[in-house]
């Protein structure tokens, strides 16, 4: 069988949508290991796999490079603003090489499925949030989109969410048959989180360097992740004010991780603001974006993991933190 797979998130890892695909093509690879004959000798692969690139490759430091068994193919979009070169390529481009390269499966990994599908497609959705919270709906061009995908995910052979609550929504709102809808949720990446990477994050020596590098204090709160608004970074600000103002311990900071909104706007809220209004300039670190191999060490060393989103498809960061042994507080909203 032979799978085509689009890459548009490929060397994207500060994206969802880029994490996802990075930790899902070594499983995809390993399907492609020749099965044993009952004699005990190496029988014939029974799967090929065709990475589609837009570009070429540019390979993070913190990622593995794209699997061995995997062919990468590289078809540009045309010259048009990037948008619609993202889109032409999602629903001509993909689909046309797709059918070239004689495509048993196509996989798109995020919610971009092409209207005309040349073979049996399978699409993931990782949420709903476009369709569903107002935010998040975009002007007329991206609800055009919205409706677009809608439309192509009806016809795909099989939609895969990443949670039980995502397929509820994929059901409900996308009128999908449960049965073609298959919840398979998200696993921790084992390669930074397994148990001996937490141990040796949690020796004095590894966090000693953590926390020089990002100037940690002793004990801390921590939130990591984005800053628009369902992730509710100021109500974790204004529950720090509070904890201290009912006499929580001073000692115990709180410490933002993520790149912060370039503009305080309503839709992307900067917690600096607050911070501000609420004079809590000492007891508030913003430390910024934090690189992949640093994260297990952030999340154990925390006193807790603080993720209060208002909405989530999964929420990979409260199992990232779990797995390294942080308690997570998050909210029911």
């Amino acid at each position: 069988m032979h799978i085509v797979v689009n890459g548009w998130f490929w060397g994207q890892p500060n994206t969802g949508s880029g994490q996802y695909l990075h930790r899902l093509l070594p499983h995809l690879a390993a399907l492609n290991a020749p099965p044993a004959s009952d004699n005990g000798e190496s029988g014939q692969e029974t799967h090929r796999f065709t990475l589609l690139l837009p570009r070429h490759p540019k390979q993070s430091q913190s990622l593995s490079p794209v699997p061995a068994p995997l062919t990468t193919v590289v078809s540009p979009p045309p010259r048009l603003p990037r948008q619609l070169g993202k889109l032409y390529w999602e629903q001509v481009t993909v689909p046309r090489r797709a059918r070239g390269l004689g495509a048993d499966l196509l996989i798109v990994p995020y919610w971009a499925a092409p209207l005309w599908q040349p073979a049996p497609t399978a699409v993931t959705i990782h949420d709903l949030i476009p369709l569903l919270l107002p935010p998040y709906r975009g002007g007329w061009l991206v609800r055009q989109y919205t409706r677009l995908v809608s439309l192509s995910a009806r016809r795909c052979a099989a939609v895969l969410s990443v949670s039980e609550a995502s397929k509820r929504d994929i059901v409900r709102h996308l009128s999908i048959p449960e049965e073609r809808v298959f919840a398979i949720h998200h696993g921790p990446n084992t390669d930074e989180l397994n148990d001996e990477s937490v141990a040796f994050d949690r020796s004095r020596h590894r966090f000693r360097q953590i926390a020089q590098k990002y100037a940690l204090p002793d004990r801390y709160f921590f939130y990591l992740g984005g800053f628009d608004v369902r992730k509710n970074v100021l109500g974790i600000v204004r529950a720090y004010r509070r904890y201290l103002d009912l006499g929580g311990d001073p000692s115990i900071k709180l410490v933002l991780a993520g790149t912060m909104p370039r503009q305080d706007t309503p839709f992307f809220p900067d917690p600096r603001r607050l911070v501000s209004q609420l004079e809590l300039h000492d007891q508030v670190r913003c430390i910024g974006w934090v690189e992949e191999e640093d994260k297990a060490a952030l999340y154990s060393a925390s006193v807790a993991f603080l993720f209060p989103s208002r909405y989530e498809g999964f929420g990979m960061m409260l199992l990232e933190a779990m797995a390294a042994g942080a308690p997570a507080i998050t909210s029911s909203e």
